[in-house]
């Protein structure tokens, strides 16, 4: 579905935000952004392309307020300018499906490289999105430049993603559990020394240190007369 934007038409498209967008909503650095997911404060993203996390506006919106944030009319009206064609949509409502470079590699059947040339020559389509300095595209508008191109498309590639088959990807910025905590090594034992006549001594001194996988360096000392 497209609608009138001045002489332009324009695909419409949910608003999406990374964490760069999300920074500059609310008047803050990118890595406040990025603590906020850390701990909590901002949920779950809403989509995960090409390994990256992205929320619909309505969902950053419900951080408004809340903490002493604040996501002004004056920044609210610019990020929503810079999405021609925009709308808000409901977290569980039905997304276009969208595409990172990964996706449109396994789409047209080339490697990330490839498709990373073709966009800087211009010999691809223009991104619907460019959010935290990654490109996105709507599928519709890759499989669209595919056919004006006559570029082979990677059929099953595009049902499994139509279905939300992504296979597994791994988010950045956030582990899925946290650590393994880390044993602590146990004592080591108290340095002794021992005279000719702890024979007995310094071999069961010797026997539990190599027992509990330790060297033993001995240093000859001469006994005071």
């Amino acid at each position: 579905m497209i609608e009138k934007v001045g002489s332009m038409t324009a695909v419409r498209k949910p608003y999406l935000l990374g964490h760069a967008e999300i920074a500059a909503l609310y008047g803050v650095e990118r890595q406040t952004s990025q603590k906020w997911r850390a701990d909590g404060t901002l949920p779950d993203p809403d989509l995960l392309v090409s390994g990256n996390p992205y929320w619909l506006l309505t969902t950053v919106l419900k951080l408004n307020g809340v903490g002493g944030r604040e996501a002004t009319a004056q920044r609210l009206a610019a990020f929503e300018a810079g999405t021609p064609g925009g709308y808000r949509a409901k977290p569980k409502a039905s997304l276009p499906v969208i595409l990172g470079i990964t996706e449109v590699a396994q789409v047209l059947g080339r490697d990330k490289q490839a498709i990373s040339r073709w966009r800087h020559r211009k010999q691809l389509a223009d991104a619907d999105y460019v959010l935290s300095g990654s490109p996105l595209w709507l599928l519709n508008t890759v499989l669209a430049d595919a056919k004006a191109r006559d570029r082979v498309v990677q059929q099953a590639e595009v049902e499994r993603l139509r279905t939300r088959e992504r296979g597994s990807q791994k988010p950045r910025g956030r582990t899925s559990k946290p650590p393994e905590p880390r044993t602590q090594p146990s004592p080591l034992p108290v340095p002794r020394t021992f005279t000719r006549d702890q024979g007995d001594e310094a071999e069961a001194f010797l026997a539990a240190a190599f027992a509990q996988g330790l060297s033993v360096v001995i240093r000859p000392k001469r006994q005071k007369p």
